[in-house]
């Protein structure tokens, strides 16, 4: 198994974009996450529920959507912290769907949303069957197995073999700044040393159960919401003040 540490490039342009870097070049898809962004109060916040005022909100979703032409649908699911993963076919316009922590498709003109804030978005790409996944795994979602639901679902729906699955691991929070009790540490199988609170890093839990999976290709961002809070938000640091980071992966229309 390899497994390599990126860092999310900055697209130019008026949406804050990050990038996954070579994923459009080596797979053809496009993959990144949204950021703060430099605007006044919040910033870029994409974050559905909140007290934020309605028009502004829908004005930056129309902008994001705005800043791909070249999709014509979009899905986001009503997250909540569980396994479900969906499969989504051909659709236009934006739809929301209830329960919802992870999305599969192999529709070209689909893109997967999922809102993070600390949480890890984990990317899935099978460049042979053509297919991505997208998953919203907090601590709860990687204990609970949503990386394993993920490629079940792309072995069950698409044929795909999971040696020929890439993932990423995106912006989140990082060990250093994820301070947590003893039922995350034990959720997610880590043993506890000392008396605590203790320090989880999902990344690398992630890693090792996608190396149990059979995935060969694996890379990790270096960027963390806490530390990088500046340029994303994050719910700890912010003490569940901030806003919402919209993580997109989608297969753009085959000529």
């Amino acid at each position: 198994m390899t497994v390599t540490k990126v860092e999310e490039s900055r697209v130019q342009g008026s949406v804050p974009l990050f990038q996954v870097p070579g994923w459009l070049e080596r797979y053809g898809v496009v993959a990144g996450i949204t950021g703060r962004g430099e605007g006044p109060g919040r910033g870029f916040d994409l974050g559905l529920w909140s007290d934020a005022p309605v028009g502004e909100v829908m004005g930056r979703w129309r902008q994001f959507r705005n800043a791909f032409p070249a999709f014509q649908g979009w899905v986001l699911g009503h997250q909540v912290h569980r396994t479900r993963v969906v499969r989504h076919g051909p659709g236009t316009g934006s739809v929301t769907v209830e329960g919802v922590d992870g999305h599969v498709t192999n529709q070209p003109g689909l893109m997967l949303l999922v809102t993070v804030a600390d949480c890890i978005p984990i990317y899935l790409v099978d460049p042979s069957a053509k297919a991505i996944g997208l998953l919203h795994s907090g601590w709860r979602g990687t204990s609970g197995g949503i990386l394993a639901r993920g490629v079940e679902t792309m072995v069950e729906q698409f044929g795909s073999v999971p040696s020929n699955i890439v993932m990423h691991c995106g912006i989140g929070i990082c060990g250093q700044c994820y301070e947590v009790g003893s039922e995350v540490m034990e959720g997610c199988g880590i043993r506890r040393e000392g008396a605590g609170p203790w320090h989880i890093d999902l990344r690398g839990v992630l890693v090792a159960q996608a190396e149990g999976l059979g995935l060969g290709n694996i890379s990790t961002s270096q960027l963390c919401s806490g530390h990088h809070r500046p340029s994303f938000y994050s719910h700890r640091a912010s003490a569940g003040a901030d806003g919402r980071m919209v993580a997109y992966l989608g297969l753009p229309y085959r000529d």
